[in-house]
């Protein structure tokens, strides 16, 4: 094993991933360190309360940035991006490549970029995903040993309100007989994990990572079963995709296969043994989720 448990920059900690990522290092027995914006926010203190050492600073202040990498072994590297509506898809290419340039500068032995499932060697014309593609096209040309993960798209995505659960339905991008990989944000967590505890053998590689693969029909089934009562699926309505450019391109994607998933899961699950499948994560980590979306209607946050 390499990089025996130094300490390890989270960037990002205080969101999903960031905080999937900084839990499982813990876990693990690596020590951890997190840039935050804000140490008196109440995430920034849970973390801290769980031993993650806080550096104050942000993705626009790059001395905080070389603060923050000093003396570290390992950067797990992520950024907003724009559908969260804080930043540009401009912005989210210049933080990841300050990011892995200051990475560089800094003598880290092993950088993590986490990017996206939808991402490959063809744009995809949509901002968010394309900028992802950069970032991984500009840590490909840096002296630095490092992973790319692209992680399929996130379980909890589909218990966010908005989705018609709160009315016995559920909507998304699939067709019913359609397939796509989901990942629990959890796992994505075990997965940097593992990446961090083996750099030899991870070194220079890029990973799709997914838990499971579901069809619409699959969804249906799933919700019924964990809600004890009938919950429909069906595709977003034409309707819907007309009135809506964000979302009918992202149907698009799913119907050429871009955002289907490419992870190959046997391989995954060599890695993390007890990947979690959609069902098992929504009876259990995702359950509070989705008793609220089943008694809360709004509008989906994604639909800029």
């Amino acid at each position: 094993m390499s990089g025996t448990k130094g300490s390890i920059l989270v960037f990002g900690a205080t969101g999903q991933q960031g905080g999937s990522v900084a839990c499982a290092l813990l876990k693990e027995g690596w020590r951890v360190r997190a840039l935050v914006r804000d140490p008196a926010s109440s995430k920034a203190e849970s973390l801290q309360a769980s031993g993650v050492e806080l550096i104050q600073g942000d993705f626009n202040d790059r001395e905080s940035i070389r603060r923050a990498m000093q003396g570290m072994y390992g950067v797990f590297s992520v950024q907003p991006s724009s559908p969260g509506g804080a930043v540009s898809d401009e912005d989210e290419t210049r933080f990841g490549r300050v990011v892995a340039d200051l990475a560089v500068e800094n003598g880290i032995d092993h950088f993590v970029y986490s990017s996206g499932g939808a991402v490959g060697e063809k744009p995809t014309g949509m901002g968010h995903f394309d900028s992802k593609a950069h970032i991984e096209a500009h840590i490909r040309t840096l002296p630095i040993t490092a992973t790319i993960i692209r992680p399929a798209c996130f379980m909890e995505m589909l218990v966010m309100p908005g989705f018609g659960l709160d009315e016995g339905r559920f909507n998304f991008f699939m067709k019913p007989d359609q397939a796509m990989q989901l990942v629990a944000v959890e796992d994505i967590g075990k997965f940097v994990a593992a990446i961090f505890a083996d750099k030899l053998h991870f070194s220079g590689k890029t990973l799709d990572i997914a838990s499971d693969t579901v069809t619409g029909k699959d969804l249906e089934a799933t919700f019924t079963q964990r809600a004890g009562f009938p919950i429909s699926y069906a595709r977003f309505s034409e309707e819907v995709l007309e009135q809506n450019s964000f979302l009918r391109k992202l149907a698009e994607l799913m119907d050429d296969g871009t955002l289907e998933g490419k992870a190959d899961l046997d391989s995954c699950r060599k890695i993390i043994p007890d990947l979690q499948r959609f069902g098992d994560w929504l009876a259990k980590t995702g359950r509070p989720a989705f008793e609220a979306a089943l008694g809360k209607s709004g509008t989906w946050a994604y639909n800029t």
